[in-house]
């Protein structure tokens, strides 16, 4: 079976070659006809499991087509040749390939058709390259959000946020997820952008920026329904204990079902979360204790200062 098809491949490449054969009578080459017959030789070779062979079928179709001026059959071929890459376990090579096909969709005005190959690309390269996945998504997300289908702009974020968080990016996780949140805030998905509020609000705890995460449960009050929401109630909860340092009550909220069936790499991250200086509760001084001259004032200043930053 094996051997049959393998003589089927090569007998449809002798056929391309001859149109693409000119002579005294024919003098442009028939791209056309040869596209087809390389199709056919690649689909031969695939049967057989003959992928390296299916790959350069794949790669001549792609180039008779860009010689006839078809760029989205030509993008196809350079897609299929990338996938047969995949079966070959040359994941970075076949990614390449499907990058390069999802740019020829969008010369020829193809849009959506570009975002499913990079996504797809994302997919197959996610295990293995989870920085290159990102950069995947992220392109995939402004394919969708320059075409205004934000639902399908905002999943391909979500996927982004979830891998920085993985790789422990947590800088950029933070950009990515308030990206998502403004979305789904500009898409009036007034829940879920409560939820990723907690998101960032764990993100930036693992960034040791209290201020950040403070400042975000800050500004989302202006969510309509978020003042008042058992999320709300949870995070001013979490920052308070935080802030005394008192692991107990941050352990207690990010391990309530709010927090602990949200995506897994955010659960994770509330039940890695260690308050500053080891967990020890603040003690309150039973009377204020006097302080020299001028340093109560200066006192205050520096503590202040020192929360003065922050990124959200």
């Amino acid at each position: 079976m094996a051997a049959q098809k393998i003589n089927e491949g090569l007998e449809h490449l002798a056929k391309a070659e001859k149109y693409l054969k000119t002579g005294f009578l024919k003098w442009k080459p028939d791209y056309d006809s040869a596209a087809s017959e390389y199709g056919k030789a690649a689909v031969a070779f695939k049967n057989a499991k003959q992928f390296e062979q299916a790959k350069d079928a794949c790669l001549k179709e792609a180039v008779a087509h860009e010689n006839n001026r078809a760029l989205f059959h030509a993008a196809k071929a350079y897609e299929q040749a990338g996938m047969m890459l995949k079966e070959m376990q040359k994941l970075p090579e076949a990614v390449q390939l499907i990058e390069k096909a999802s740019m020829m969709y969008l010369e020829n005005g193809t849009p959506d058709t570009a975002a499913m190959a990079l996504e797809r690309a994302g997919k197959l390269i996610e295990n293995v390259d989870p920085e290159k996945a990102v950069q995947l998504y992220q392109q995939t997300a402004n394919v969708f959000e320059n075409e205004e289908r934000l639902r399908q702009a905002v999943e391909l974020l979500g996927k982004a946020s979830r891998l920085l968080v993985r790789g422990r990016r947590f800088d950029e996780a933070a950009i990515s997820i308030q990206k998502e949140k403004n979305i789904y805030k500009e898409i009036e998905n007034y829940p879920t952008c409560y939820k990723k509020t907690i998101a960032q609000v764990l993100v930036h705890l693992h960034r040791n920026d209290y201020v950040a995460a403070e400042r975000c449960v800050r500004e989302s009050y202006s969510i309509p329904g978020f003042n008042g929401s058992e999320d709300c109630a949870a995070l001013e909860q979490l920052l308070e204990g935080y802030d005394q340092q008192d692991q107990d009550q941050v352990s207690e909220v990010c391990n309530s079902p709010l927090f602990k069936y949200m995506d897994n790499d955010y659960a994770k991250l509330g039940l890695s979360l260690v308050v500053p200086g080891g967990g020890i509760k603040k003690k309150s001084p039973a009377t204020p204790q006097a302080k020299p001259d001028g340093v109560s004032a200066a006192a205050a200043e520096e503590e202040e200062d020192e929360y003065s930053g922050g990124l959200c």
